[in-house]
């Protein structure tokens, strides 16, 4: 691309106002040129001569012109949304989903795949790559190029180098090179987070969801084979020092008595996760199954030879009573656990996803009511609390827009800037 228009070079002042006029055009604050130069306070040379380099370097293109409102006819810009693609994956206990999405975040293509994340990092990532490799050779397109890849981890990242840390449900995976192996096989920058924080963001980004107003304090909650929560602050993920916060499902919530001493897949005791988890239903189900308490478990335990969560929530759902109970006891845990949060952080909104999180309007009722029983009046006088509501294509969208965020984050913009395209070049990375 070459030095900007007029012989400025892109120091960082510069390359922050070439990002925020990209921001206001992708987001479709100001698409025209006096609208720019209104929103930015900078001057109409100014603004023409960076529309110019952003023009050249193939990120923004001219659209139509707007009507005339009684002078010269402003013609829009829009972000080229084509000009790359996005390469996406979320990966959950027992299974992941992966997509392309085009630079807007929107979802292009999608495949599932069953897959147990104990089974180890290469194996595991073996099978998303190939997934990849399968949508890419169908769906992509290769004059576009890579310009980066998003995964979502169920277990604590730490986001500043990609590497899993510690995650109680991935044995094999701590401090793996996950951002190195994918940035090697797909010349292309990588950034990977947990997966909770992804759908969250997703929730954030998604033009479907900007009608609901949330003013940008967000708690995502995953109720599934684990729990996990996604925490915003004025719409900018809260990740913590290390990338581990928002992880709930090993808080503990008994010290005592038999709840106590139900030991947890990070090896504690007493953890919201081993007492009201998607495994934890599996588990109780099954018990009651095997002595006869509920009728309808004991028959699915005869038919199949186990018990599932989905299992438990079916036949609670179907008027069961000891699923029923099993559901309810799950739900005051989570609720009572959220109503901390509630008190301590006061989100304006709450969303609720996950396999788990999907059981049925009782469960849900019963979360709702205890956060409110337990919450101070002031923290829930304006909360909301609802289904997510992306579905399973959330994750994708998230993990695109980390990238996203991260590609035009200025110090990262300022790296590939001059070259307009980050496809093919993973070592900017190496300087973060």
């Amino acid at each position: 691309m070459g030095e900007p228009p007029g012989g400025e070079t892109p120091n960082s002042e510069l390359v922050a106002s070439y990002g925020k006029l990209l921001r206001l055009v992708r987001s479709g604050q100001a698409q025209t040129r006096p609208a720019l130069s209104e929103w930015t306070g900078l001057g109409r040379t100014a603004v023409t001569q960076r529309i110019t380099t952003l023009l050249n370097a193939g990120l923004l293109e001219e659209g139509e012109l707007n009507p005339s409102t009684g002078g010269r006819q402003a013609r829009t810009l829009r972000f080229r949304k084509d000009a790359g693609r996005i390469l996406t994956a979320e990966l959950g206990a027992t299974s992941f989903i992966a997509g392309i999405t085009d630079l807007a975040g929107t979802v292009l293509a999608v495949a599932h795949c069953d897959c147990d994340i104990a089974a180890g990092p290469e194996n595991v990532l073996d099978e998303v790559e190939a997934t990849l490799d399968k949508l890419w050779s169908e769906h992509g397109e290769e004059d576009l190029g890579i310009w980066g890849v998003g995964l979502g981890l169920p277990g604590p990242v730490e986001f500043a180098t990609g590497r899993p840390s510690e995650p109680p449900i991935m044995p094999g995976w701590n401090n793996y090179p996950v951002r190195d192996r994918l940035g090697a096989k797909y010349r292309a920058p990588v950034w990977v987070d947990n997966e909770v924080n992804l759908l969250c963001l997703g929730e954030l980004r998604d033009p479907a969801a900007r009608g609901h107003e949330h003013g940008g304090d967000l708690l995502y909650v995953k109720i599934g084979t684990g729990i996990g929560a996604g925490i915003s602050n004025g719409g900018s993920l809260h990740r913590g020092a290390q990338g581990c916060a928002g992880d709930i499902g090993h808080a503990a919530v008994a010290d005592e008595g038999p709840a106590g001493e139900v030991v947890c897949r990070c090896g504690k005791t007493g953890c919201l996760e081993a007492l009201a988890g998607g495994s934890a239903l599996a588990r109780d189900g099954e018990e009651l199954a095997r002595t006869g308490q509920s009728e309808a478990l004991a028959r699915v335990l005869a038919e199949t030879g186990r018990i599932t969560a989905a299992d438990v929530t079916a036949a609670a759902r179907s008027g069961d009573h000891q699923a029923v109970r099993l559901l309810v006891a799950a739900g005051k845990r989570i609720g009572s656990m959220l109503a901390t949060m509630v008190n301590f952080y006061n989100p304006s909104t709450i969303l609720l996803g996950g396999k788990i999180a999907g059981a049925g309007d009782l469960f849900l009722a019963t979360i709702r009511e205890t956060i409110y029983r337990r919450s101070l009046p002031l923290s829930t006088r304006e909360l909301r609390i609802d289904k997510a509501r992306l579905g399973e294509e959330g994750g994708l969208i998230g993990a695109a827009h980390m990238v996203l965020d991260e590609l035009f984050d200025p110090e990262f913009f300022a790296r590939w800037l001059p070259d307009g395209s980050p496809a093919g070049r993973p070592e900017l990375l190496a300087a973060v």
